[in-house]
């Protein structure tokens, strides 16, 4: 009984400095700071761009590395993120990186409640704060659809797709006021049930490679365009 005790308070003291640890670093700030610090600051010439953004953002590059090789992108997204994560470490991880634009994809993970319950608001809070600071820093935006999702495969039951419809109408909405652009992935990509369908992802959140073979040209022609308004400037 004694060594099971122990045992016991052995893995209640370890859960609670994972929690703590955890808590500490809560938006993930230490995830690319060292690449950060490795990034030179960019020509004037360079029309560099970030990503920002969540599992699907850093699925990109993982899964097609060839997206953002020899090309002035960088990829910021951290898997499993939201919106007041993104918000957190966006000065570090985009504003300070110096770029032309940002392309900003996020919101999924809060109508899943990853953090925590969350409303449309809350999230168009947070991406509203994240271009006003981009703005501020004379960084373009440009702001993309959620994905469909139909079901979440780690919290079944959400029904996210009505969410997703209504956020985007939001997103796109804001873009047109606040002259960002807006990247409509969700149109080229829902299916009959405002999902994501199987032959674009593995799991009807996360796109595989055919998925992101669509996403590649139209954030491509949003970028395009932000570039050149940032050049009008």
């Amino acid at each position: 009984m004694k060594h099971l005790n122990k045992l016991l308070l052995l893995l209640i003291t370890m859960n609670a400095i994972a929690l703590s640890i955890t808590a500490q670093d809560w938006a993930n700030l230490n995830r690319f700071r060292e690449d950060n610090a490795k990034l030179a600051a960019p020509l004037t010439c360079d029309d560099r761009v970030v990503f920002m953004g969540n599992s699907i953002t850093q699925g990109w590059i993982d899964m097609v590395p060839e997206f953002f090789a020899g090309r002035h992108y960088i990829n910021r997204g951290i898997g499993g993120q939201t919106t007041p994560q993104m918000l957190i470490r966006f000065r570090q991880d985009v504003i300070h990186l110096q770029p032309k634009v940002v392309v900003i994809l996020a919101g999924i993970n809060d109508i899943a409640g990853n953090t925590g319950p969350s409303s449309l608001e809350m999230i168009e809070d947070n991406l509203h704060s994240m271009t006003e600071l981009a703005q501020a820093n004379g960084i373009q935006v440009v702001l993309c659809s959620v994905l469909p999702a139909f079901e979440f495969p780690w919290r079944p039951g959400m029904e996210p797709a009505d969410k997703v419809v209504e956020l985007n109408k939001r997103i796109k909405a804001y873009a047109t006021l606040k002259g960002a652009v807006y990247c409509d992935y969700f149109t080229a990509m829902v299916d009959e049930r405002n999902g994501l369908p199987e032959e674009l992802s593995g799991d009807g959140v996360h796109p595989n490679v055919a998925g992101y073979a669509i996403m590649a040209p139209i954030v491509e022609k949003a970028i395009a365009r932000a570039l050149l308004m940032w050049k009008g400037n």
